[in-house]
């Protein structure tokens, strides 16, 4: 005799793994069918069904037998559906933003280097004193005090270097935004 759907359900739900491989055995092409329909892809389909047929052990708690199994299944198919359909439109949102974001960065670096080469030009017109120090400050990032140490010259000469070559750098750029 063969063994209903709904016994099985219980059965499998109570551990019974032999119960599950044949409701899934006996149910897998009419969920892979409904599945097909719902989404509309083969592709979809596979992986809802896969999803449903994975999580479908701890969703067997919850099955009481009042309804006939295949009515319950496909109850749990369409809200697994619905379910997707949501996580999918929240992915492609997300993946919108993140595009955005992405674009955003993207210009925000090419500002940067476009900044940094600026200044990189800009400081090969320095003279090599003014230059050495920036390279010692900024480049190697030493205090002024061992920057002073390591150019054999006193830390106020080291900070009136600097000061003038902030006074150097805005020049060049006034001149060239008036450009």
């Amino acid at each position: 005799m063969k063994t209903s759907d709904e016994a099985l359900a219980i059965a499998a739900a109570g551990g019974d793994s032999s119960a599950f491989s044949l409701l899934v055995e006996r149910h897998y092409d009419r969920l892979f069918g409904f599945a097909f329909r719902l989404t509309g892809s083969r592709v979809d389909a596979e992986d809802l069904t896969q999803d449903i047929c994975a999580a479908l052990p701890a969703k067997l708690n919850g099955f009481r037998g009042a309804a006939r199994f295949t009515t319950w299944l496909y109850r749990v198919t369409v809200n697994a559906a619905h379910d997707r359909r949501r996580r999918m439109a929240s992915h492609a949102r997300a993946a919108d933003g993140w595009g955005n974001w992405e674009v955003n960065r993207r210009a925000e670096n090419r500002e940067t280097q476009q900044d940094i080469d600026w200044l990189t030009q800009t400081m090969t017109t320095l003279p090599p004193d003014l230059r050495d120090t920036v390279a010692l400050i900024l480049g190697e990032e030493l205090s002024q005090s061992d920057a002073a140490d390591v150019l054999g010259i006193s830390e106020g000469t080291v900070a009136w270097r600097m000061s003038e070559v902030k006074k150097y750098l805005r020049r060049i750029h006034e001149k060239e935004a008036q450009s």
